[in-house]
């Protein structure tokens, strides 16, 4: 009796969560439907971290890439763009090789945004600041004109704009001064 108790308790308890975060999702898909938001996503799935010693950026055999999971993800956040008649403005992205792949999979249509590109290991760590100060002020000066600016990038860039933790292919739905409106995973 009492393992069913807690058995039960754990069902309901679990069902509360999901029912929390597909509600969360949908208020979130609804907010970004309105358009002038900024809409952030850190790229899809790549397993590992950082990239390997003497990586070229210009060179995606030398990059940690998408797998074969983070090509379907990024497919499906297409979709789910689709499904939600999100309003897209323009799609900017990182020049890394798994923020364009994520670009070109889930929009087609994407331009490279040097702002974009992760700050997290050296010697790009040092461009932090001026890159922040880009991003900053290209959308203080972005117009969407009621649809999304969509900022395909990476989780130090994410994190450093918003203090979110985003996980991969997670999106991340902000105002014009990056306050968190809500987010969306999408594994």
């Amino acid at each position: 009796m009492k393992k069913q108790i807690i058995s039960l308790s754990l069902k309901v308890f679990l069902f509360l969560i999901i029912s929390f975060h597909l509600n969360a999702s949908d208020q979130t898909w609804d907010l970004a439907q309105e358009g002038d938001k900024v809409i952030l996503i850190r790229h899809s799935l790549a397993p590992g971290g950082g990239d390997p010693m003497g990586f070229k950026i210009d060179d995606c055999k030398t990059q940690r890439n998408l797998s074969k999971k983070g090509i379907n993800q990024s497919k499906k956040i297409g979709k789910l763009f689709k499904k939600n008649k999100i309003p897209v403005d323009q799609v900017l992205s990182s020049q890394w090789c798994r923020c364009k792949d994520t670009a070109k999979y889930a929009f087609g249509d994407y331009k490279e945004f040097t702002p974009l590109n992760s700050t997290f290991q050296s010697p790009y760590n040092k461009n932090e600041g001026k890159q922040l100060k880009e991003l900053y002020n290209y959308v203080k000066k972005w117009n969407g004109k009621g649809k999304n600016l969509v900022l395909i990038t990476h989780y130090s860039i994410i994190t450093a704009v918003t203090n979110a933790v985003p996980s991969s292919g997670e999106i991340v739905v902000v105002d014009k001064n990056f306050k968190v409106l809500g987010t969306i995973l999408t594994d």
